[in-house]
């Protein structure tokens, strides 16, 4: 890929507190862990990242709190090339945080406390109008309100612009956002959530697939963790495996998947060979450590 194709991301960012563990504590249960990091996160975040070290030029659109967490996350972003001219700090409402366990397999569990992300609303995307119009592909996620999210679909779509939607965390969804929908990017779990099917195998990725495309979504990707992707596309139906390795940690692994995706479908790839990016890139992330610690840039992904 040779062009920087322009990536608008709305989501959000957070500080991510992260302890390792040989396994997670039950109810109850205290505890000896082992190292600590704190290391910048949230989906939206890692997925702007993501996207801006696989080669997009990037507009990140979030709202971070006037705190330190804040600060340092916005000089971050700078660092990383992204365009954060809409991005705002908001006082007296802190920055998104996470707390994540992660334990001796690279498995973790994540709780959020939202923070100044749930400020970011729908007069904030008809305020970013410009950058939409400016946009080859527009990226979201659901850790900021559902209805910044729907107003963001809308717009693009009234625009003629593609709209991946990575559903995640999982919620209910209104069918008029399905509709705004080019792309939809669940995982196994979230795919089972939002459609009521148990993903298990190829028969029932297919048939969770469907349940997107009557809604209104033009093309499906379940990601399938370590087994790889299932695609319901146009011209390609099944399963694209990935190269198994040794995981450390998968916490940013899907945001990784989605950010290289993202690039590839700006770059007009076929979903198909979009997806293969999409999985080195990921691939190359869960055997790191940290949220956007782990995310790989272009150079040093296989060519082959």
């Amino acid at each position: 890929m040779q062009a920087k194709p322009k990536i608008l991301v709305i989501g959000s960012a957070n500080m991510d507190m992260v302890i390792q563990s040989d396994h997670f504590p039950v109810p109850g249960e205290t505890i000896i862990g082992g190292e600590f990091s704190l290391v910048p996160g949230g989906k939206g975040a890692n997925q702007a990242v993501a996207a801006a070290r696989l080669g997009g030029d990037v507009c990140f659109i979030t709202r971070l709190g006037n705190d330190i967490f804040g600060s340092q996350n916005l000089l971050n972003y700078q660092k990383e090339g992204i365009d954060t001219s809409h991005i705002q700090q908001i006082p007296n409402v802190p920055s998104g945080v996470a707390l994540i366990t992660v334990d001796k397999s690279g498995e973790n569990t994540i709780i959020l406390a939202p923070g100044a992300n749930s400020q970011l609303s729908p007069y904030d995307i008809i305020a970013s109008q410009q950058k939409f119009e400016e946009a080859d592909l527009i990226l979201l996620q659901l850790e900021v309100p559902i209805e910044t999210v729907c107003a963001a679909a809308e717009l693009a779509k009234k625009l003629d612009k593609k709209v991946v939607l990575n559903p995640a965390p999982a919620l209910g969804l209104p069918d008029s956002l399905y509709e705004n929908l080019f792309l939809v990017t669940p995982n196994e779990t979230e795919a089972e959530y939002l459609t009521g099917i148990a993903v298990k195998d190829e028969k029932s990725a297919k048939k969770a697939a469907r349940y997107f495309l009557e809604k209104g979504v033009k093309e499906i990707i379940i990601t399938l963790g370590a087994k790889g992707a299932y695609l319901y596309t146009s011209d390609f139906k099944g399963i694209l495996p990935t190269v198994k390795v040794q995981t450390k940690d998968t916490t940013a692994a899907g945001d990784t998947f989605n950010g290289g995706l993202a690039v590839a479908l700006g770059n007009s790839l076929p979903l198909k060979d979009a997806v293969k990016f999409a999985m080195k890139a990921a691939t190359l992330s869960v055997q790191r450590m940290g949220a956007q610690t782990s995310i790989p840039f272009l150079h040093e992904l296989p060519m082959t």
